[in-house]
């Protein structure tokens, strides 16, 4: 079997804090019945639209196709590794916080036992958006407990005023919200798993408060860490364009690049890629086939395509998302021109 990019289609979930139009990126998603807050690109139960697995779902594609299509790291691999979505709020997420693998092994077979490491790029912003991500410095379990008791505990957290291209990375045990006024990206280890801390006295359809995990959550809290900023990027280079690494860990590495004209890209027999669309249409191109793309899409690139062709119609910025071998990646970027003294602000682990 020829190894072929195919498109998975995104699944959209309703939430009470979420937006009743996503465009511009899903123009057909306007004027909704009920608020959408996230659409899920790499769902496992998200469906593939054309290609050798069109109509069927990314799991069952993924335990399909041939081992050179997934990469050397994941052969063997069981489970699709990698998750990534928008987000569309138009209120505050619930105050939250999401524990580690260790954590996650131990407490939470259940629900799949693994934790969730997670970033965020901003994609568009309003003037004011912001969000909550890290207590201040010095915030004790007894203080937290008191802030929501007061319904103040807002005020214990680091506050960070967000624009379009600013990056986060969220750990394990960090407690973060994000608010109103913005689309985010979000790349993270495939896990759901989240600990609901504070929810701002809202209530579902049918007139009850969702689920709040406090004793969990107490548990995770990281009660001990510092000032969080936002990652600076990483230039890498490209033929055409720009483009930069936004943050990498073990789980993931994100990256964004800007095309105005066509640019040759390589692929990476170790792993897939996934390619997803802020702006801008074109066409990708590989040995023995074409495609159009357009604003809103997740692409999948298997490992073994070796080179594909990103030809632009409209000034294009694409995220190129994937997991990693972390220690050879490192190596790579500084090869490619990263100071060694700079790659821990922008990679973890």
């Amino acid at each position: 079997m020829n190894p072929e990019p195919f498109r998975i289609e995104p699944t959209f979930s309703p939430r009470l804090w979420g937006s009743r139009s996503l465009a511009p990126l899903f123009p057909d998603k306007a004027n909704l019945s009920e608020p959408i807050g996230e659409a899920w690109l790499s769902d496992i139960n998200c469906r593939i639209s054309a290609g050798s697995f069109s109509g069927i779902a990314l799991k069952d594609a993924w335990r399909e196709m041939p081992a050179e299509w997934r990469g050397t790291m994941f052969a063997q691999a069981g489970n699709f590794p990698l998750l990534t979505k928008f987000i569309f709020p138009t209120d505050k997420l619930s105050i939250q916080v999401h524990p580690d693998d260790v954590y996650a092994a131990a407490r939470e077979q259940a629900a799949g036992g693994r934790g969730k490491t997670e970033m965020w790029h901003i994609v568009s912003a309003k003037p004011g958006a912001s969000l909550l991500l890290g207590l201040k410095p010095g915030t004790t379990k007894e203080a937290f407990v008191a802030g929501l008791e007061s319904k103040t505990i807002e005020n214990l957290f680091q506050r960070h005023p967000v624009a379009p291209g600013d990056t986060f990375f969220v750990a394990p045990g960090i407690q973060h919200t994000i608010g109103p006024n913005m689309v985010v990206f979000e790349a993270q280890e495939y896990s759901d798993l989240t600990y609901r801390v504070y929810d701002y006295g809202r209530v579902d359809p049918s007139g009850k408060p969702r689920e709040l995990h406090l004793e969990k959550a107490l548990d995770v809290t990281n009660f001990s860490g510092g000032p969080i900023e936002k990652i600076p990027r990483l230039a890498l280079p490209t033929q055409r364009g720009t483009r930069s690494l936004l943050t990498a860990c073990k789980y993931f590495a994100t990256e964004r690049a800007e095309y105005a004209g066509l640019c040759d890209c390589s692929t990476n027999k170790a792993r897939f890629e996934l390619l997803i669309i802020l702006q801008g249409t074109g066409e990708l191109r590989w040995t023995g086939g074409e495609a159009q793309y357009s604003p809103g899409q997740c692409w999948f690139i298997p490992a073994n395509l070796d080179v594909f062709v990103i030809q632009p119609l409209h000034e294009s910025s694409i995220i190129r998302t994937y997991v990693p071998d972390l220690p050879a990646s490192k190596k790579r970027w500084i090869d490619s021109g990263a100071a060694p003294t700079d790659l821990p602000r922008t990679v973890f682990g």
